[in-house]
């Protein structure tokens, strides 16, 4: 049986796959990724069976800079529309929020950045991916723009005080989370270089280098099993979310 293959969108070379390319790697899982800024998206999904979208600086309607933010979008509706298994994170949340009828906006309580927790919501307890994860997740944020309004339909699955709408699936199958996942104490500590003035709005002691190192193997602790399940959905071996499709027997 063919390794299953995944289209990777990577719309800032800030944010790269890191430990998320780790985790589908360990699980056999194929990636093919896209640089968006210099190299064109595909036409469509034929010959994937899942997506990743990363995230980046950029807003998520910010077409007249980035011309290919609507390719993203196209991709991620027709994800959506082909229940294609999906998982996209901060901007690739928020662009797969624009795409199916959400609204994103500037963050009105200003950016959002640290080791934090969100808090699932009840339909987290029905999802295949959110069911076995704690009740109270550490996350990364490191945001500025939020996802005002959810897409007619979507569940809510997990929410923060100050931006509630953190986690949430549209259809059966895509998963937008707003916070990051994938990170690395080194990635985090670039970002904080290359925009202080939301890194001044965390913690200080976030930006410490055993801290992030400490957070990081708590995010792993949670964040890996959740990944290996996104790849079951995208082998065929989890049902999605109220799906009916074939579950693989178990041996």
């Amino acid at each position: 049986m063919n390794a299953p293959r995944l289209l990777v969108l990577q719309p800032s070379e800030s944010d790269p796959l890191a430990k998320l390319g780790d985790w589908l790697e360990a699980e056999g899982v194929e990636l093919d990724l896209v640089q968006l800024k210099s190299e064109p998206a595909p036409a469509n999904l034929d010959g994937y069976q899942g997506v990743i979208c990363l995230g980046g600086e950029m807003g998520a309607l910010d077409d007249l800079d980035h011309p290919w933010l609507a390719d993203a979008r196209r991709l991620l509706s027709s994800a959506v529309s082909k229940k294609v298994p999906t998982l996209a994170i901060c901007l690739g949340a928020q662009l797969l929020a624009a795409a199916t009828g959400g609204q994103v906006r500037k963050g009105p309580q200003g950016p959002e950045v640290g080791v934090l927790l969100v808090a699932k919501r009840d339909a987290a307890g029905m999802d295949p991916l959110f069911a076995d994860l704690p009740f109270t997740p550490d996350v990364l944020q490191f945001h500025n723009d939020e996802v005002h309004l959810l897409p007619p339909g979507a569940e809510h699955l997990a929410a923060s005080p100050r931006y509630p709408n953190q986690a949430f699936r549209v259809g059966e199958s895509a998963y937008g989370l707003q916070f990051h996942i994938e990170t690395t104490p080194e990635i985090v500590l670039h970002w904080a270089a290359k925009d202080p003035d939301s890194a001044s709005c965390a913690r200080p002691h976030h930006f410490d280098q055993e801290f992030l190192e400490e957070a990081h193997r708590d995010f792993e602790e949670v964040w890996q099993p959740f990944v290996a399940r996104f790849a079951k959905l995208v082998r065929g071996e989890l049902l999605p979310a109220g799906g009916l499709g074939t579950q693989l027997p178990l041996v």
